[in-house]
């Protein structure tokens, strides 16, 4: 018997939303693949994707303002650019424990980013019709 691939289909012809939550563990000190994460995220907020874009580890840096700006690699978008998209059509999360090591608060951080835990993480990370992926 031939396998049937047509259920698959089925469900992403039928609208059937999708969410899909990233997960950057990179800043400055693996640029590639802190870059690659955002153009993930921001690619899949332009294809009409719900992105949920966690910032932990070094990557909590971008939360605050003008350091997106600071991020440089060569043949890479821009990463404010990046980082607007994403807000304009995402949610875009600083970790709590990650925030409180670094000493940023709720008032340092750019207008629409939250500050949430591994609680909310896994949440929606565990999410009907979730893919979760971490950079």
């Amino acid at each position: 018997m031939a396998n049937d691939l047509s259920c698959s289909r089925v469900d992403y012809d039928s609208g059937m939303a999708k969410k899909l939550v990233i997960k950057v563990t990179a800043g400055a000190d693996a640029p590639e693949r802190c870059s690659q994460a955002f153009t993930v995220a921001a690619v899949a907020v332009a294809s009409g994707v719900d992105v949920s874009l966690w910032l932990t580890g070094e990557s909590a840096w971008f939360a605050l303002p003008g350091r997106a700006a600071e991020f440089e690699l060569p043949h890479a978008a821009p990463l404010p650019d990046l980082l607007d998209s994403i807000l304009a059509g995402g949610t875009l999360t600083l970790c709590t424990q990650c925030a409180a090591r670094r000493e940023i608060t709720e008032k340092d951080v750019i207008e629409g980013v939250r500050i949430a835990g591994a609680q909310v993480f896994v949440q929606e990370a565990l999410g009907d019709e979730t893919q979760a992926l971490v950079y």
